[in-house]
């Protein structure tokens, strides 16, 4: 008893210690960060640029062309620096000042499931006219709008040491400096300004470390017992994750109240959302490997797109029904003399269709965990891709139950309000309530979606637009069938 006692407590704390040395990248597994340190001399700027690349990024480059090799790193390096040419932009009193390189290294530390991380850094030089006016547009990789990217200047502070470690306090709202201005007189930097970029915040929180799984997934030679331990923390680290924010739990309570449904339907609820999650990472893994410019985030952005899209779509359709069945219950009461014995639903009463709580849970839960995807990348690297596979549908089947247990928690706690007499007229305005904010949610998924991809828009504005065209989308279908049911009834009438 005590040993099996001890086996579940080491379980459980399984994903909370560390099996490796290694640790995933504190600001995200698909992040590329870089810092310009530049300083000024009597004739020229000297710039030292560094860039350090998440497990992600990094697998997307060593596997762009085969085998890496020392001579492909080095290569690899070299390319690089031009790239920081082309998108390190400094003008000297309205002149585009030209970097002309001095040195560059580049080497890997091990990061999540011990899949490598890029360190790159540059040396440059730029002339420098007397008493110039300087400015700087750090434009590498502006397309990566997750990560830090930092300008020190003479008398700043870089809190991360060239990006060799980053404060805890500053992950969940990384540095996004990338434009600066100064005067240089007489050698010496005055007037300096770093300014960002206004892009919203983002970092990387989670209740435990994304690169546990991957870690014990690449132990050397596992025995029986740790495959055991992995497969057990798998499913662990899945119902953690489901814990965590986003996920659609709100989505998923909402509608799946609107479709009343029963136990059988969320465990096929809960196959659903196993299915679309693993799909989802394994076709980003097949996109990483094969396209070595893709960058994850786009598609998590593109994701939000389509998810607030199809989510909006079915609160939409399910507004429009609720208001269908409202207005025809009311004309069936203006012409009750028409036919006495005709029956009809209590308005509201018709529930949501089942395939929409599966679409929407669908929708809401396709968007890949980075950990589920480490942990593919990780086992490609390895060669395990069996056990890697196997691993990520037990990820994806913790957090799939308890998404479904807690949208069928709100389902019976639903059911029972409804049970009681003092709700008892809540009943009828229950449907447009849980339509209401399924269109809510729908609307701010795509409003957030658009934003990150970098459409300058007022997020409130947006909504409020978004949720008006999605009302108009929803009552104007039902008010036309219900005139024209309206119209044949009279019809009928009319001796």
């Amino acid at each position: 008893m005590q040993r099996a006692a001890a086996f579940v407590l080491w379980t459980l704390c399984l994903p909370f210690v560390g099996t490796r040395s290694a640790v995933a990248h504190p600001l995200g597994n698909f992040t590329i960060n870089h810092l310009a340190r530049i300083e000024a001399r009597a004739h020229d700027l000297r710039v030292h640029y560094v860039l350090d690349i998440a497990e992600i990024p990094t697998f997307q480059i060593m596997h762009a062309s085969g085998a890496w090799t020392p001579t492909k790193m080095r290569a690899w390096a070299n390319d690089e620096s031009r790239t920081v040419e082309t998108g390190l932009q400094i003008a000297g009193n309205g002149v585009a000042l030209p970097l002309h390189l001095q040195a560059t290294s580049v080497r890997t530390r091990p990061g999540a499931g011990g899949l490598p991380i890029l360190y790159w850094t540059g040396d440059y030089t730029a002339p420098l006219p007397q008493h110039a006016s300087i400015s700087v547009r750090d434009l590498v990789y502006a397309d990566r709008r997750i990560g830090w990217k930092d300008i020190i200047l003479p008398g700043l502070p870089d809190p991360t040491h060239e990006l060799r470690s980053y404060p805890s306090a500053l992950i969940g709202s990384p540095r996004r400096n990338d434009a600066a201005t100064f005067d240089v007189l007489d050698g010496r930097i005055a007037h300096a300004r770093v300014r960002d970029d206004d892009a919203a915040s983002w970092g990387a929180s989670s209740i435990v470390r994304s690169s546990a799984l991957s870690d014990l997934m690449a132990r050397d030679a596992p025995t029986p017992l740790w495959v055991l331990f992995t497969v057990l923390a798998a499913f662990g680290l899945g119902a953690l994750h489901g814990l965590e924010p986003g996920h659609g739990k709100a989505l998923l309570a909402f509608t799946l109240v609107g479709a009343r449904a029963t136990f059988k339907q969320a465990v096929i609820l809960a196959a659903a959302l196993t299915f679309a999650h693993t799909i989802a990472v394994v076709l980003l893994g097949v996109l990483l490997c094969f396209a070595a410019g893709f960058a994850t985030e786009s598609l998590f952005t593109w994701i939000t797109i389509i998810s607030g899209v199809a989510v909006a779509s079915i609160g939409a359709r399910s507004l429009s029904n609720a208001v269908s069945h409202a207005l025809a219950h009311r004309h069936h009461h203006d012409h009750q003399h028409h036919d006495h014995t005709h029956s009809h639903a209590v308005p509201g009463s018709a529930p949501l269709h089942f395939r929409s709580a599966v679409v929407a849970a669908m929708s809401g839960g396709i968007a890949p965990c980075p950990a589920a995807i480490v942990v593919l990348l990780t086992a490609l690297h390895l060669h395990r891709v069996g056990y890697g596979l196997a691993l990520i549908v037990i990820f994806s089947l913790g957090l799939a139950t308890v998404l479904s247990g807690l949208g069928l928690a709100v389902v019976h706690g639903a059911a029972w309000l409804g049970r009681q007499s003092a709700f008892a007229k809540l009943t009828r305005v229950a449907p447009f309530v849980t339509a209401s904010v399924i269109c809510t949610i729908g609307a701010v998924l795509l409003v957030q979606g658009l934003i990150a991809q970098g459409i300058a828009v007022s997020e409130p504005a947006a909504v409020f637009a978004a949720l008006l065209a999605i009302a108009v989308i929803a009552f104007l279908p039902a008010f036309v069938t219900t005139r024209s049911a309206h119209r044949i009834l009279i019809v009928k009438e009319t001796p």
